[in-house]
């Protein structure tokens, strides 16, 4: 509601204007009616306005006077309109002047008060349509300097601008807030979950109003990631009386309860400064791709899970080089043999938590490091966790001998198929495969199953090689088709939309003009066959 000031020192042109018009009805509420220009002006030192209605000639100070003091001070940016009953020039000069927006005569009509006040909500909705593009402009703009240091690739422009404009003290941390168990198979999940995702944005920047310009959305460009990057810096708790733990679970809480939805944060390594946030956005990825061996938590925190350097723990390194090079050789029998054996030893040593989790987040680490041998252009943490996330069944424990052995097996096939870099053959047959079936619900999922391929992998060499997203592709295809099909057949465009793989015929449309620039049926028109 836009907040009005009556300003007249007679009370029945008070009383009539409070009632001459449906205030509330145009969007306004009247917040003061005052009987001199003295009163709205300590009345304006003291509240926010956005219209000033004043008659001009008062006692102690009049309109005019009003009107000049709020501009020469600069008391109010709220807009003003004169009442008087006198038609005189030098009056509506002088309110000219200093931007007095309307002049009405008394008596006050009712069409002219509507008038002003539709008038005055035109040009606020303006003002604020401006401010809005003019703050999205600045977001994203901050955001583009954030994502350079992120991925560290900036240079000292990129670091001045964000330490001018975040807030930024003690220690830091990338933190990756994603959305728990939403599936996204097809292109009809892909448009709800980026729905969700600006969801969990808008939620964040509302939870934490004092730092909204720390969120950054989409920082890894994954087309399979509806996550939300949120700079994090110790003071945020430390003002709370908070650990960074209390505050993080805190802040999960809240943003769950405005989208009704699971959430979870991932946090990185904590750094001294904002210049090292590469290694904390790493750390997070790391910490990404192993947590499928960890119980699972709202919030995990890089120095909780990932305890390499504790020295008191023990590192089986026998056992653990032994498991390594059975799953590098892909032996069925020694991979269970020996993870068997890295059980044992642990659980011999003392049973400890801390301990199992240091010994299989080696384990890990270094089958990274075997992978990114075998084909360094694939992001092999993501390969990790979607590997130790499918090879978890609901009645195993996280971590647990039989989880690790699940893993192992599907882990050594990964290896095996990079080794025999089946992406080079199997894509022409993917390419058939799309071609002979995109109207079926065809997912990268189950074509890995078909091709025994991590579907993640098949992402990243199906961009590799076409230079486009696997989705992308299959959407141009289906497009196309039904292109054809505008221009070649009578069929109805929600039967062309089900026949080309789209159940939503709204969401086909939608697609249509993406990719087109217009609708299927402006389409059909324009290239109709004479």
């Amino acid at each position: 509601m836009l907040k009005v000031l009556l300003v007249d020192d007679e009370p029945f042109i008070l009383q009539g204007l409070q009632i001459l018009v449906d205030w509330e009805k145009e969007g306004y509420e009247i917040v003061a009616a005052l009987s001199n220009g003295k009163e709205a002006l300590d009345f304006l030192r003291a509240h926010e306005v956005d219209l000033i209605i004043s008659d001009i000639q008062m006692p102690v100070m009049t309109g005019l006077e009003l009107l000049e003091t709020i501009q020469k001070e600069k008391i109010s940016n709220a807009r003003f309109a004169i009442l008087t009953g006198y038609d005189d020039f030098s009056y509506a000069q002088r309110a000219l002047k200093y931007n007095s927006m309307d002049y009405i005569l008394k008596p006050v009509q009712k069409k002219d008060i509507l008038a002003l006040l539709r008038n005055v909500s035109s040009l606020d909705k303006e003002v604020k349509e401006k401010e809005e593009d003019r703050q999205k402009m600045e977001d994203a703009y901050l955001a583009r300097n954030v994502i350079a240091l992120i991925k560290g690739k900036y240079d000292d422009n990129n670091l001045d601008y964000v330490k001018t404009h975040m807030q930024l003290s003690g220690g830091i941390r990338y933190v990756d807030i994603e959305l728990i168990g939403e599936l996204r198979e097809s292109d009809e999940d892909d448009y709800d979950m980026r729905g969700l995702q600006h969801q969990l944005f808008n939620a964040c920047r509302e939870v934490q109003k004092e730092n909204v310009n720390h969120f950054v959305f989409d920082v890894s460009y994954d087309e399979s990631s509806y996550d939300i990057g949120f700079i994090y810096c110790d003071n945020m708790a430390t003002r709370n009386d908070m650990t960074d733990l209390e505050f993080l679970e805190s802040m999960t809480k809240k943003i769950e309860s405005i989208i009704f939805k699971s959430i979870r944060m991932i946090c990185g390594k904590k750094v001294n400064d904002v210049s090292q946030i590469a290694k904390s956005y790493s750390s997070c990825r790391m910490l990404n791709s192993i947590k499928g061996f960890h119980n699972e938590k709202k919030v995990y925190i890089y120095e909780d899970e990932v305890q390499i350097e504790q020295k008191s723990a023990y590192l089986c390194k026998k056992s653990l080089d032994e498991c390594i090079a059975a799953i590098e050789k892909n032996e069925k029998e020694q991979i269970e043999k020996s993870v068997e054996k890295l059980y044992d030893e642990m659980y011999n040593t003392g049973d400890n938590y801390n301990l199992v989790n240091l010994n299989i987040n080696y384990l890990l680490f270094q089958l990274i490091h075997l992978a990114t041998e075998q084909d360094d252009n694939v992001n092999q943490e993501e390969v990790i966790q979607y590997i130790s996330e499918n090879s978890f069944e609901e009645t195993l424990t996280r971590g647990s001998s039989q989880h690790l052995k699940n893993f192992a097996l599907q882990y050594a096939d990964y290896l095996m198929s990079l080794r025999k870099n089946v992406s080079r053959g199997i894509l022409s047959n993917i390419e058939k495969d799309i071609n002979e079936h995109y109207a079926e619900n065809i997912s990268l999922r189950n074509l890995g199953e078909k091709y025994y391929m991590n579907s993640s992998y098949l992402g990243q060499v199906f961009r590799k090689k076409y230079n486009i997203s696997f989705k992308d592709y299959l959407t141009n295809i289906r497009i196309n088709e039904a292109a054809k099909q505008l221009i070649m057949t009578d069929k109805k465009i929600n039967q062309i939309s089900e026949e080309v793989g789209y159940m939503d015929c709204d969401y086909f449309i939608r697609k249509f003009i993406e990719i087109k620039g217009c609708t299927p049926s402006k389409y059909r028109k324009n290239n109709a066959v004479t």
